[in-house]
């Protein structure tokens, strides 16, 4: 690491929050907030400016782009800064695709200030920070593979959670009708469930899907 302070964008639509990640981050002498952004467009924008060298992104915005796909637009391009996932969701439904997205690292919002501080510390090193919630949940998905849904099953029983039929799903995800049911039959089967409503709170309770 260089003496110059490391250069940081926050990404999140609440300004509170926003302010809050200030006050935390700019108490540590090689930290400087240089840019904010509410949107995830302008998250994406400023990162292609150049001059970041850390973002902290958060994973859901008001509309439009989500902190999933600005973390892999930014992260697509040369040079990038590194993208640390600062977000109050830890489900696989949402660390999985910001995780297959580029994130260098992925922390929880209520992560105690020294720990979010070692966490942009390693991204700016292009080391990976997790949460320990996190890292626990890939290690057992990496033991036990055959139990685990995948990133297509965690969408699918997402939006069952929400009362989407089958149809409905497969226009959201552009998938047919029957590639719906296949994918419920497999989430079925690996959870040892015999319906939807039974599927979405075993998911729950193992921490794959939001409640």
């Amino acid at each position: 690491m260089t003496d110059s302070p490391l250069r940081l964008l926050l990404a999140d639509d609440h300004p509170v929050v926003r302010a809050g990640l200030r006050a935390v981050l700019e108490t540590e002498p090689d930290f400087v907030v240089a840019a904010e952004a509410a949107t995830a467009e302008d998250a994406v924008a400023r990162a292609a400016e150049g001059g970041i060298d850390v973002v902290l992104m958060d994973l859901q915005f008001g509309s439009g782009m989500t902190g999933a796909a600005a973390t892999a637009a930014i992260t697509a391009r040369p040079g990038a800064p590194g993208v640390l996932v600062v977000t109050t969701y830890g489900t696989d439904a949402d660390t999985l695709p910001a995780i297959e997205a580029g994130a260098t690292g992925y922390l929880l919002k209520d992560a105690p200030p020294e720990d979010l501080a070692d966490a942009v510390r390693t991204a700016a090193a292009g080391r990976t920070a997790l949460a320990p919630a996190v890292a626990e949940r890939i290690m057992q998905r990496m033991r036990a593979p055959g139990s685990s849904l995948t990133q297509r099953e965690t969408e699918v029983l997402s939006l069952v959670a929400e009362g989407l039929s089958n149809q409905r799903i497969g226009g959201r995800l552009h998938l047919t009708e029957g590639t719906v049911k296949s994918h419920l039959a497999r989430i079925y089967a690996k959870l040892d469930v015999d319906s939807r409503t039974a599927a979405v709170a075993a998911a729950a309770n193992l921490g794959l899907i939001r409640r």
